[in-house]
């Protein structure tokens, strides 16, 4: 059992929500940070103490790590668990944890440095003997240097932003033609996002699939994974459905992913629980992407077929438990939609504003983690998911048959969202029989939308 007498959320919606119920079950007291647009938000309303940090907009409130570090002087917290999203991924606000002596829930600022740029983290994986795809020796900024790089790897090549993520500051290059203005591109987005412009060359995988490994070390040079989780479903390189176990990950290929990715973790003796991202190609060949240094917001399909608490475990080694197996053993298929305002007929735009009417889908083998509900006023403040909608079944064709009742059944009125692009592809044959990529929605057409009652 945790020492912890109190934990700071550092985030919102429904991860702080996720977080504040594995405290309470393991009799820690919470805290929630909130603007003032989340004043009627359910993290505040079930943690035990809450704080206003500032107005709507993140960067008055979110991430302002002097008014979080205030609210946890303030309310006596001993620790603060980041979420993700946010100053979950930050260094510098892991390092003013360190520097105000509450403990932060993750890594430390070192690693989080090393992993936040791609190019470092590609040179350390490399070293740990965890493959990599071929590309420049790091950071590449002078155009003709980085043309030179491309045109010896060949195309198609990708260029990526050194820091950062989200699919900001990448972009696909297939022939030489277009590489000079992808390039700029890429530098201009890249300096945009994260005030920082340099990027590097990598050569493109064709038909990739996009599978993580679910990782948790202890600080003390253990590490240990969960599996993978096929995250090939995305558009804009944002997900949208994840499952776990992977189609296309047999065991054989489980255990050699787990293994390359347990030595990296060790290479920078990682604390927490963190994913090392791969991209497999169609010759099954696999290759490292990037390392995030947090929960991701996937992580409840692994915890369906681990039978686990990853949150429990992040706060557990954070108190200097440590761990004493390599790898979590898995059972069954778990699937996970991402319910966002977005509408779907209409290249995924935003969609803001008031639920007007919600009802979550249920019985066995469905999980809904959310902090919506009726009456609940989406912002277009903050990231427009609405809903984690998981079902676990034995098999993943029951996991399927699940997701397809448990959409039917949900219910969210007043704003669109994504539910009907997910009930269109859980019959689309190529998805039913794990026959996609990472490029499968750029023809993959939404039928016309219904009529309106």
């Amino acid at each position: 059992m945790s020492d912890l007498q109190k934990i700071l959320i550092a985030n919102r919606g429904e991860i702080a929500l996720r977080i504040i119920r594995t405290c309470h079950e393991m009799k820690i007291n919470t805290v929630a940070v909130y603007s003032t647009m989340d004043r009627e938000a359910l993290h505040v309303r079930f943690a035990d103490e809450a704080v206003c940090i500032g107005p709507p907009t993140s960067k008055e409130s979110y991430l302002r790590p002097d008014r979080i570090i205030a609210a946890a002087e303030v309310t006596g917290a001993d620790a603060i668990h980041p979420g993700y999203g946010f100053l979950s991924e930050s260094a510098e606000f892991s390092q003013i944890c360190a520097d105000n002596d509450v403990e932060f829930i993750g890594p430390d600022p070192e690693t989080m440095r090393l992993m936040s740029q791609k190019s470092v983290a590609k040179e350390t994986m490399a070293e740990a003997g965890v493959p990599i795809v071929e590309g420049s020796d790091g950071t590449v900024n002078d155009i003709d240097e980085a043309r030179s790089v491309a045109t010896d790897i060949g195309f198609p090549v990708m260029v990526k932003a050194a820091s950062g993520g989200g699919g900001k500051g990448m972009r696909l290059v297939w022939e030489e033609e277009e590489f000079d203005s992808a390039f700029k591109n890429a530098r201009n987005e890249a300096d945009a996002a994260f005030d920082d412009p340099e990027v590097y060359i990598e050569k493109f995988v064709e038909k990739p699939r996009h599978v993580e490994i679910q990782l948790l070390g202890d600080g003390q040079g253990n590490v240990m994974h969960f599996g993978e989780r096929e995250c090939s479903i995305q558009r804009r390189h944002q997900k949208l459905v994840e499952e776990c176990p992977s189609p296309i990950v047999d065991e054989e290929l489980r255990q050699e992913m787990g293994e390359a990715a347990v030595r990296g973790a060790e290479a920078v003796n990682y604390e927490g629980a963190g994913t090392i991202e791969f991209l497999v190609g169609a010759d099954r060949n696999f290759y490292f992407m990037e390392m995030n240094t947090r929960i991701q917001v996937e992580h409840p399909i692994t915890e369906e077929v681990t039978d686990c608490d990853l949150v429990e475990y992040q706060i557990q080694v954070s108190q200097g438990e440590t761990i004493e197996r390599t790898a979590a053993e898995m059972e069954g298929h778990a699937i996970e939609c991402r319910i966002n305002a977005e509408n779907p007929y209409f290249n995924f735009s935003p969609a803001p504003g008031e639920i007007t009417a919600f009802h979550q889908p249920g019985g066995h083998g469905v999980r809904i983690d959310t902090a919506a509900y009726s009456s609940y006023v989406i912002p277009p403040t903050y990231d427009s998911m609405i809903a984690k909608l998981i079902t676990y079944g034995k098999t993943r064709d029951q996991a399927i048959r699940k997701m397809r009742r448990a959409l039917d059944e949900f219910i969210v009125e007043g704003v669109d969202t994504t539910i009907p692009f997910h009930q269109q592809l859980f019959y689309d044959d190529r998805f039913v029989e794990g026959n996609f990529d990472t490029r499968f929605l750029d023809d993959f057409q939404m039928e016309e939308r219904p009529a309106e009652e």
